[in-house]
């Protein structure tokens, strides 16, 4: 029996392939940022999400894409609700058109 890996906090890919490796502290990575050093610290620590802003500023400081993190929050999300309500979407059945 495979077991299944709990979902990934985008901000534990912020830590553990960006800080960590480069040696950064988050006060400087949200300095280079212009955000508040507190966001950098609540995402790393997986305790709040990435906006689209925060994307989009991370992206062109760590030479990524925003798409890249918005990418890991979505699917984050998905895996989150998706097991949240995952009883409730097993008993949805797809619609079919009216004749």
């Amino acid at each position: 029996m495979t077991k299944k890996l709990p979902p990934m906090h985008p901000g534990e890919v912020l830590r553990e392939e960006f800080l960590l490796p480069m040696n950064m502290a988050a006060g400087k990575l949200a300095k280079a940022c212009g955000l508040p050093r507190t966001r950098i610290e609540r995402i790393a620590n997986e305790q709040t999400a990435i906006t689209a802003d925060t994307a989009l500023r991370l992206g062109r400081a760590l030479k990524t894409t925003a798409d890249f993190w918005m990418n890991l929050q979505n699917r984050y999300d998905m895996q989150i609700a998706a097991k949240e309500i995952g009883r409730a979407l097993d008993k949805i059945k797809p619609v079919t058109k009216a004749a």
